[in-house]
């Protein structure tokens, strides 16, 4: 099939695309150097201007990682490099008599797996509707995530928060170059799912991205995912163990070691890490640090955070993918008991009182998905809304074949309507035909509303924000309503309770 070529010039030289089902696409544009040999565990330094044309057909490397994570499609996997600090830009093929919305995408995985390649993240279908999109890679587990800053020596200096400066380095990126692209500058909505969600909160109390964003969309960040300095720091001397260091040659070992084997050590961290209660999850980002001083949550409630316009949400089903894959949630009794042993026994009676039935599965199931995703969505809209309008959502929406396979609405679901998957070939398979009309108006609400809020900051007339008052939540599903304060008594359960403070 001939592939016509589009060629653009950005801030570091000329980058040839493709035009293909009425968009055009540039794929593994660099955003920084390299952070290889002496500039690992370094902050991202400026992309060096290339001569010529550099060709953007094909997706480059992704983070390292296990590499099952990595498959793209059958038997293909995505090549792994710590050369992976690139985006991808989608624009309409048309062009635009006025600049665009920019919407950019921050991928999920835990903070140790993922990549913008995959093709769920593609984006042309929004780019159709009505914006640019991008969507970007950052170093991930051990080689951005891990907090070792800690291990610094005279010789050797580890920056913290790496894969914090790498996101605001591809949005400053954005804000230079994104108008070549007919995007607006002024007008970026960062948003993201899981992790990535995560990270868009985090991004939202992050002194250095002041101005790098109008608006924001978090759905279904995760709790527990930052930790102080102290405990940070705990963890960088449990991880010098793993890579048989003493704490005075862990810089030197760091900088030498493999990233196969940093991969392989961090797996180690976090099973240790979930084992000995270390009071969050051993990646994510660090506060009490230079670049994030505060924890996120504390700067939404204090007034400190970025004020921008928010989407924040969940999925009514979170915990079902949980049982079968990734089991780092709490969804059974055993899990659920270790979790509350040190609880006030007041607290831990009031939460299990929330969910009747407990310990039946489904109970536990449901406690778990409220402990990670829940809590975080109720914390963070209560701050958030006190200072910018904030908008709640639940994603209740699942097809026949997802409720057959006994996940439901589940953790991620919503992405298969905000990148309009029903209409692809794997989303024809997930409606089995009996779905498809649904599924598609579903898919045309969301992405109308997502598109709405980046174009102005309000997600339609008839979702209202949300106040401490009313606790307004829309509710996205075959038939779309407005809830208020839904499950109550569940987040009420929540309140108080942190993992860090026992």
């Amino acid at each position: 099939m001939h592939q016509q070529t589009v060629r653009v010039k950005i801030a570091s030289g000329t980058i040839e695309g493709f035009t293909r089902d009425g968009v055009n696409r540039w794929r593994s544009i660099p955003y920084a150097k390299a952070p290889v040999g002496p500039l690992r565990y370094r902050a991202p330094q400026p992309v060096q201007p290339w001569p010529g044309v550099r060709y953007c057909h094909g997706f480059g490397h992704c983070a390292p990682q296990q590499r099952m994570y990595t498959l793209l499609a059958p038997g293909k996997y995505q090549p792994m490099s710590e050369d992976c600090l690139t985006l991808n830009v989608v624009q309409p093929e048309e062009p635009q008599q006025d600049p665009l919305p920019v919407m950019v995408f921050i991928h999920g995985g835990g903070y140790m797996l993922g990549s913008s390649a995959t093709p769920i993240y593609d984006g042309a279908s929004l780019a159709r509707r009505g914006c640019v999109y991008v969507s970007v890679n950052y170093r991930l587990g051990a080689l951005g995530c891990l907090e070792l800053s800690s291990l610094s020596t005279p010789e050797i200096t580890i920056d913290d928060n790496l894969f914090l400066r790498d996101l605001v380095m591809a949005l400053r990126w954005v804000r230079e170059n994104i108008a070549v692209f007919g995007g607006d500058p002024d007008n970026v909505t960062i948003f993201g799912e899981s992790a990535g969600a995560h990270a868009v909160a985090t991004l939202l109390a992050t002194p250095a991205a002041k101005g790098l964003f109008a608006q924001a969309i978090s759905e279904s960040p995760p709790t527990g995912m930052v930790r102080s300095a102290d405990v940070a720091a705990e963890y960088a001397t449990r991880f010098a163990r793993q890579l048989d260091a003493s704490e005075q040659d862990a810089a030197h070992t760091l900088l030498a070691a493999r990233p196969a084997d940093l991969v392989n050590a961090l797996e180690r961290l976090i099973i240790e890490g979930q084992r000995d209660m270390l009071g969050a999850f051993a990646i994510g980002p660090t506060s009490q640090t230079d670049y994030l001083p505060m924890d996120p949550v504390d700067a939404m409630r204090s007034g400190k955070a970025h004020p921008v316009p928010l989407i924040v949400g969940t999925n009514a089903d979170e915990g079902r993918l949980f049982t079968r894959f990734l089991k780092l949630l709490p969804t059974n009794e055993p899990a659920i008991e270790r979790l509350l042993a040190h609880a006030d026994p007041a607290d831990r009676e009031r939460i299990t009182a929330a969910y009747p039935g407990y310990p039946a599965a489904a109970a536990c199931v449901r406690l778990g998905a409220d402990f990670i995703f829940g809590s975080a969505v109720w914390q963070i809209a209560q701050a958030h809304s006190r200072h910018a309008p904030t908008h709640v959502y639940r994603f209740d929406f699942a097809t026949r074949a997802l409720q057959i396979a006994g996940m439901g609405a589940t953790h991620a679901t919503e992405l298969l309507a905000v990148f309009d998957v029903y209409r692809s070939r794997f989303g024809m398979l997930l409606t089995a035909g009996v779905d498809s009309r649904a599924a598609r108006k579903v898919s045309d609400d969301v992405q109308s509303r997502w598109l709405a809020f980046a174009d102005g900051g309000v997600p339609g007339a008839d979702w209202p924000q949300y106040t401490s008052d009313e606790r307004a939540v829309m509710v996205l599903d075959r038939r779309r309503r407005v809830e208020f304060d839904p499950h109550s008594h569940r987040r009420l359960a929540w309140e108080g309770f942190s993992l860090a403070s026992r």
